[in-house]
């Protein structure tokens, strides 16, 4: 099945730039790379040693309900491009596993979908998920933090 890796939206992206406020009603907290583990949610690559990058609390569902999840996330400071490839981007290279979990159309947890999953398996994984009708998309997480990584779509 083709996927779609889909980052941070480009508009939500740019107001965080701007020092809007977060998740939490906070503005973001700007800091510079030492170049390790970093990794930005809008072009999904890790943020180079010495680049500027903000850190802020980020939802990545429309609106509050008891599935949305929060958590802390990283995003050059600076405007990048949006990732849009169809191959595994960057940051899902980087470490051996990840939680993938599917969320239905009105983005509750498909309960039974969660499984911490080896980075090779990662687009068998979520095809196999996304295969199932109740399943609308697919988000990817760290497996060690939770921290939220992207989303992945039938393409």
């Amino acid at each position: 099945m083709p996927l779609r890796y889909q980052p941070m939206p480009s508009d939500l992206a740019a107001r965080y730039r701007r020092l809007e406020p977060d998740a939490y009603g906070l503005a973001p907290e700007r800091h510079v790379s030492d170049g390790q583990g970093m990794p930005c949610r809008h072009c999904l690559a890790n943020i180079a040693a010495g680049d500027p990058y903000l850190i802020l609390a980020y939802r990545p569902f429309p609106e509050l309900q008891p599935y949305a999840e929060t958590g802390p996330i990283f995003l050059h400071a600076e405007e990048c491009t949006a990732y849009a490839g169809a191959d595994v981007p960057p940051i899902l290279t980087t470490s051996r596993d990840y939680l993938l979990r599917g969320y239905s159309a009105n983005d509750r947890i498909v309960y039974g979908s969660g499984a911490v999953t080896a980075v090779e398996d990662v687009t068998t994984r979520a095809g196999e998920l996304l295969e199932q009708t109740d399943i609308a998309y697919v988000h990817v997480r760290s497996a060690r933090n939770n921290c939220y990584q992207c989303r992945i779509e039938r393409a």
